[in-house]
């Protein structure tokens, strides 16, 4: 991993895209990431930027709303015009192009596959969440989410293409604070696959030994010796 010039998730999430099959789309999603906010909001056009952007949303997240995004583009031949009739940033997705570059030498540089999942979104889904799976959080019954780690209060952020739908298990890129605790570049998750692809992290929830609240939530976090077994503290599995 040290090889990627990325944050240790990131580069687990691209090279655990290479075993699942799908290490083309991550690698467009990776750079996008890296490049920063990619639309804009003139203060005179803000309803119709918004109204432009709405139309790149996935149902499954902003993971997937980048990667629609970027092909857009490259089906318009990387194209200036389109992104000033879009609001994207066209400096922005020049630089998410380069990173893209860079990122494909090394991957052939060490004979890493570089294979598109097509639509199989699930697959590029599972790929975030090998990277990612200790950014999960889950929706809070009362107002927004808690965090599996520190079960801590955040929110979808109002960008966010999933701010409107509010599905039950997320996975997060980044926390930013405003007026409340933001996550930011959001995707919706299967908590299963955090037991398949973390196990040393979750488990799936025993209902004969957790309380009725637990239950609800499916997934234990495994402890450790110094804490109460429903303190809801996420731990590692000693070896």
């Amino acid at each position: 991993m040290a090889e990627f010039p990325l944050e240790p998730p990131l580069s687990k999430m691209l090279l655990a895209s290479v075993d699942l099959g799908c290490s083309d789309e991550i690698l467009t999603m990776i750079a996008m990431i890296q490049t920063g906010n990619i639309f804009y909001r003139p203060r005179e056009k803000q309803a119709q930027a918004d109204q432009k952007r709405a139309k790149f949303f996935q149902p499954e997240g902003d993971h997937l709303t980048l990667l629609a995004v970027y092909e857009a583009w490259k089906a318009k031949n990387f194209s200036g015009p389109w992104c000033f009739e879009n609001f994207v940033q066209s400096r922005s997705l020049r630089r998410a192009q380069d990173v893209r570059k860079q990122l494909l030498s090394i991957m052939d540089k060490y004979k890493l596959d570089v294979v598109s999942a097509g639509k199989n979104f699930t697959k590029i889904r599972k790929a975030i969440a090998a990277g990612f799976f200790f950014h999960a959080a889950r929706k809070d019954p009362q107002e927004g989410y808690r965090t599996l780690v520190e079960n801590q209060p955040v929110y979808i952020h109002p960008s966010s293409a999933l701010f409107q739908r509010q599905p039950d298990w997320v996975i997060y890129h980044e926390l930013v604070m405003t007026t409340k605790e933001y996550m930011r570049e959001v995707t919706v998750v299967d908590p299963k696959w955090l037991v398949e692809l973390a196990p040393r992290f979750f488990k799936v929830a025993d209902p004969t030994k957790m309380s009725k609240r637990k239950r609800q939530e499916r997934i234990e976090p495994l402890y450790d010796r110094y804490h109460e077994p429903n303190s809801w503290r996420l731990s590692k599995r000693r070896a």
